[in-house]
C-alpha cells in the first residue's frame, strides 16, 4: 500500500454510536483494528489480529475489558498485552498486539495511529458552533466512497464544482464566472467565495423564504489530512456588508470528516450545524435528505475519475486557476508525511 497519509496525526474513525460492548472490525490506512468499548464506557482499539495464528480477534469474545481470541482463547487486555494463554503458565514478552489512543469528539470516535507519546487530544479538531446556543447539530451517515482519500479531499477544497455538479441542491449557474480565493496556512487551506445577488440555491430556497436574490457564500475550511468544514449561507441581497457578519443570514456548516481507509476506499462522516429551525427533527431529515442527493453526487463523479485515472496510469491532467487550493492541501499532507519519516528516524 502506498497511501499518502501521515501517521502522527487524529483521524476520525467511526461514530461513537457504532462503538459498544459488541466486537466490530474497522480498517483505517490499511489497518484493520478491533474496537469495542470498555466496561466503564472508554473506546478501545486493538490491531485485529492474534500474534498466533492471526485469527481476528473481532471473531473472539469480550471477558470483561479483555479479548479472549476465537481460535485458542488467548486472552488481550486493553493495552494489547496477553494476559491468559490457556494451558500455558508463561506468557511471552512479544505476546501482545498493538494498541490505539482514542477519543471522541463531535460525536465520532477518533485515532492516533502514529507514536502514541505525541497523542495530544488538544489537536482534535472542534467547531465552537457545535457546542454553542443558537446552533443546532445533526448526524449524518459515513458514505463510502472509492478513491483515494485525498482526491474526496481535493473536491473539499473545490467551489467551483459545485456550479456543475449540485445543481439541485447546493449550485446554481449564477456562480460559474465567480473567482475562487483562498489563503494558505499551516495545517490547512480556507477557499472562498461570494456570489452578489443572485437567486438562492434549491437548499436555501426551500428554508429561506427570500422574498428575491440573496448573497451567498462558501468558505471551505480544509484542516490535513482529513476535515472539511464548509461554512455556507445566504442572506438577502445587501443585507450583510461586512463578511464577518454573516451569521445574520442563513448559515450552515456542513463537516466531512475523512476515514482513509486504503489506496482507493475512503469513508465521509458528515453531518451539518445550523444557526434554523433548532431542534427540529423533521427539518433534520429533510436536509439529510438534500446533502445525501449531493454527496452521492460527489460520490458518483470521484468514483468514475477513479475508474478513468486507474485505466490510465500515464495520464497527465492539466492544472487551472481552481487547482492551486488543492495543490497547496496536497503539499501540507507531503510535509505531515515527511514529518513523520524524520521523527522515525530521530527516534
Amino acid at each position: 500500500m502506498n497511501l499518502l497519509a501521515p501517521k502522527n496525526t487524529w483521524y476520525p474513525l467511526t461514530w461513537s454510536r457504532n462503538v459498544t460492548r459488541a466486537l466490530s472490525r474497522h480498517r483505517i490506512l490499511g489497518m484493520d483494528l478491533v474496537v469495542y468499548r470498555s466496561e466503564a464506557g472508554d473506546p478501545i482499539a486493538l490491531d485485529d489480529a492474534c500474534p498466533h495464528r492471526l485469527a481476528p480477534l473481532s471473531m473472539g469474545k469480550l471477558k470483561g475489558d479483555a479479548i479472549e481470541c476465537g481460535y485458542h482463547g488467548m486472552t488481550f487486555g486493553r493495552d494489547g498485552r496477553c494476559v491468559r494463554i490457556p494451558g500455558q503458565a508463561m506468557i511471552p514478552a512479544n505476546a501482545r498486539v498493538p494498541s490505539y489512543p482514542l477519543q471522541e469528539r463531535m460525536g465520532l470516535v477518533w485515532i492516533w495511529p502514529g507514536d502514541p507519546a505525541l497523542a495530544d487530544p488538544s489537536l482534535i479538531y472542534d467547531l465552537a458552533q457545535y457546542h454553542e446556543t443558537g446552533w443546532h447539530a445533526a448526524e449524518g451517515d459515513a458514505l463510502q466512497i472509492g478513491t483515494n482519500y485525498l482526491n474526496l479531499a481535493d473536491n473539499l477544497c473545490d467551489p467551483a464544482h459545485v456550479s456543475f455538479v449540485h445543481l439541485s441542491t447546493l449550485g446554481n449557474s449564477a456562480s460559474e464566472e465567480i473567482p475562487v480565493e483562498h489563503s494558505v496556512s499551516e495545517d490547512g487551506v480556507l477557499v472562498w467565495r461570494w456570489i452578489k445577488d443572485a437567486p438562492p440555491i434549491p437548499i436555501f430556497a426551500k428554508y429561506g423564504n427570500f422574498a428575491g436574490n440573496v448573497d451567498r457564500w462558501h468558505y471551505y475550511d480544509y484542516r490535513a489530512p482529513c476535515i472539511a468544514v464548509i461554512d455556507f449561507g445566504s442572506a438577502d441581497a445587501g443585507a450583510i456588508v461586512d463578511p464577518e457578519g454573516r451569521g445574520a443570514g442563513l448559515r450552515i456548516f456542513a463537516c466531512h470528516f475523512i476515514t482513509p481507509v486504503d489506496d482507493h476506499l475512503c469513508i465521509d462522516h458528515w453531518l451539518h450545524v445550523r444557526n434554523f429551525a433548532l431542534g427540529d427533527a423533521d427539518v433534520d431529515q429533510r436536509l439529510h435528505a438534500d446533502f445525501r442527493v449531493a454527496f452521492n453526487e460527489d460520490k458518483d463523479i470521484l468514483e468514475r475519475i477513479e475508474e478513468v485515472a486507474q485505466a490510465r496510469p500515464n495520464a497527465r491532467p492539466i492544472r487551472l486557476a481552481i487547482d492551486a487550493a488543492p495543490q497547496r492541501m496536497r503539499r501540507i499532507v507531503e510535509r505531515m508525511v515527511a514529518a513523520d519519516t524524520e521523527a522515525r528516524i530521530s527516534a
